[in-house]
């Protein structure tokens, strides 16, 4: 039960291809990071508290959740954006 915790993502939006046609040409995209139920819940709280983590913040989430800090700052971008997007 991992998922990413974006809805976009259940939608079926899968593009054929995309991973052939760009690994022919130099480097291959990083695979898409598979966020667990849990890592997702706790992300979710902490953006609820805060919409901008500083790097202390950053640094103990990543350690909590096991993830990185640049997946951790990547995640806050991008939820940020889902939110400009809904307002």
């Amino acid at each position: 039960d991992e998922s990413s915790g974006y809805e976009s993502e259940s939608a079926g939006g899968e593009r054929a291809g995309s991973a052939a046609a760009g690994g022919s040409r130099g480097r291959q995209r990083r695979a898409r990071t598979a966020f667990t139920s849990e890592q997702v819940c706790r992300l979710e709280k902490t953006f609820q508290r805060q919409k901008y983590l500083g790097a202390t913040e950053r640094r103990k989430l990543a350690a909590a959740l096991q993830l990185s800090e640049i997946q951790i700052k990547t995640w806050f971008q991008n939820r940020r954006m889902k939110l400009k997007r809904q307002i």
